[in-house]
């Protein structure tokens, strides 16, 4: 095994839910080919630059923008996902953040003018922010760390806005009958998330949480008097583990090629992202 390749572990664990051609001529061998997106994404580096070892780099780049059109990567680490719920290894205390990328020249030189196709947004999750142009990846991950959903949206936009289609995203098949998990025991994130709407939100889906309130917020409730209700429940030693999403995320940056989005499309950095998070899985269990 060379620098930045699949393990044994990790391969043995990812091989079945890799698709394989039924027909045809025979093609690469399939941890060839994973090894070399592996390696792609871990030192950011282009796809022509890849080493001849891995064969030819076309080869490789075409199974990565398949599998990522498929939704390989996702299906995959929902599936990694539903095997540690049955063996009850997710801890359901859900943290919930975001991380601004920047994006590279290259990411930068994508079309956007011919509009939306069915698989990719208008914008490609490119937008403007005081770093310039930038992705926002929004994340959530159980206790341990791990990585549950993402969600890519433009830089500049708002947390608040994207914490509930983030939540909504949570989907752990089951192993055996039964709907798949959507439901988070508790839900932990900084003052960002806090608003009204949001509270609301996690009220009616049965969510317990934990949010700091907002020093405006808390003023505004106190000069409403008893009008403006009980402030949020708030445990101190709870919030304390915030800190699990944010090691979460020096993870996943640790791949240059997440750290900074170097792909034109959505699609394909959201798969380099899940194909990363699937590799946090695999070293975990």
């Amino acid at each position: 095994m060379r620098r930045h390749e699949l393990t044994d572990h990790e391969w043995e664990l990812l091989a079945p839910l890799i698709p394989r051609a039924a027909t045809g001529r025979p093609r690469v061998e399939d941890r060839q080919v994973i090894n070399g997106m592996v390696y792609k994404i871990r030192t950011g580096v282009s796809w022509r630059d890849l080493p001849e070892r891995y064969r030819p780099w076309k080869t490789v780049y075409t199974r990565f923008r398949r599998y990522a059109l498929d939704g390989v990567f996702t299906r995959a680490l929902q599936q990694v996902q539903a095997q540690a719920d049955a063996a009850g290894d997710i801890d359901w205390l859900v943290q919930i953040d975001s991380t601004i990328v920047r994006a590279h020249q290259h990411a930068a030189a994508t079309g956007r003018k011919g509009g939306s196709t069915q698989d990719e947004p208008d914008d490609h999750a490119l937008g403007r922010s005081r770093g310039g142009l930038t992705t926002k990846l929004h994340l959530a991950c159980d206790g341990r760390g791990r990585p549950l959903v993402i969600l890519l949206t433009p830089g500049q936009r708002h947390d608040s806005v994207c914490a509930e289609p983030l939540l909504e995203k949570i989907r752990v098949p089951r192993t055996g009958a039964g709907r798949p998990r959507r439901k988070p025991d508790h839900v932990l994130a900084d003052m960002a998330y806090s608003s009204r709407g949001f509270r609301t939100y996690l009220r009616r889906r049965g969510i317990a949480h934990t949010i700091p309130e907002k020093d405006d917020q808390r003023k505004h409730r106190r000069n409403r008097g008893r009008r403006g209700g009980r402030p949020p429940g708030f445990d101190r030693d709870t919030y304390r583990r915030r800190n699990t999403v944010e090691r979460c995320f020096n993870r996943l940056k640790a791949f240059r090629g997440i750290a900074t989005r170097y792909d034109k499309t959505a699609t394909s950095y959201e798969a380099a992202v899940s194909l990363a998070s699937l590799l946090l899985w695999a070293r975990s269990l």
